[in-house]
């Protein structure tokens, strides 16, 4: 009877090492095969950027939305590098404010609005020739019981020469010497008194019957200079914003007078030297 219970022990404990054998193995293997799939993933992570960044070296990829800019519209957007300076023609016109006398012994100086161009044609880099139109008209206080302030007006013509100072891409300096004449209107508001004048504007042309006269300058051409500079605001190679400051000298009475005027406007250069 020992002989049956050692054979059913036996192969009881045969067939447990089988088992326990059994999933030694398959947990090994099973192990194996998690590794092996790891492994796989993190090669496949590490190379997928470097085959992005391969690829978007190859050939640039716009963000979603845009468009990637063509050569020419990339140099449209280069920064603006300024005027080059190398034109041989200049015109400017502008607003302008001067102030004068209009009679030798008038009390005061009077104003006049109005405007101004200049055109110059440059020889060199520095030097230019320029001429020069500006009128003018304001009123002027006189001492008569007939008129409080009568209308005066300048037409001055001149010519001269420009020299280009410092300049960059933002602004420019110049300097101007000007050297012409002008014509003075002091008697247009005696010639349109309502039924004549009861007084003239200058001594010399009293009328008979006339009590007296203003004490103007009579209507003449007098010699007349500027002095006088210009800064220009630059909006593109050709465009610029200039204002132009000046000390002018006129000679319509005795002596030399020195008067002040302003003006700002446009200036445009054109033609290449």
């Amino acid at each position: 009877m020992l002989q049956p219970i050692k054979k059913t022990f036996y192969s009881a404990t045969r067939a447990m090492s089988c088992a326990t054998t059994l999933s030694v193995f398959l947990s090994l293997a099973l192990a194996a095969s998690v590794g092996t799939t790891s492994a796989m993933a993190q090669d496949s992570s590490s190379t997928t950027p470097d085959s992005q960044s391969s690829s978007q070296t190859q050939k640039p990829i716009a963000a979603p939305g845009t468009v990637a800019l063509s050569r020419a519209t990339a140099a449209a957007l280069e920064p603006y590098t300024g005027p080059k300076y190398d034109n041989r023609w200049e015109v400017y016109g502008g607003l302008l404010y001067m102030n004068g006398q209009a009679g030798q012994n008038t009390p005061v100086r009077y104003d006049m609005g109005g405007g101004e161009a200049m055109g110059t044609y440059w020889l060199t880099k520095k030097l230019g020739v320029a001429a020069d139109y500006r009128f003018g008209a304001g009123t002027t206080p006189v001492i008569s019981r007939f008129y409080n302030r009568v209308l005066v007006m300048q037409n001055i013509f001149s010519g001269g020469v420009q020299y280009r100072g410092p300049k960059d891409r933002y602004a420019a300096v110049d300097f101007h010497a000007l050297a012409g004449g002008t014509y003075g209107i002091f008697n247009y508001a005696v010639n349109h008194y309502p039924g004549g004048s009861p007084v003239s504007a200058c001594p010399a042309q009293q009328q008979p019957g006339q009590v007296g006269n203003l004490g103007l300058y009579c209507n003449h051409m007098a010699p007349y200079g500027a002095l006088g500079g210009s800064i220009d605001f630059n909006e593109s190679g050709k465009l610029a914003i200039r204002l132009q400051p000046d000390l002018t000298f006129e000679h319509f009475g005795t002596e030399l007078r020195e008067y002040f005027s302003i003006s700002m406007g446009v200036v445009y250069r054109m033609g290449k030297r």
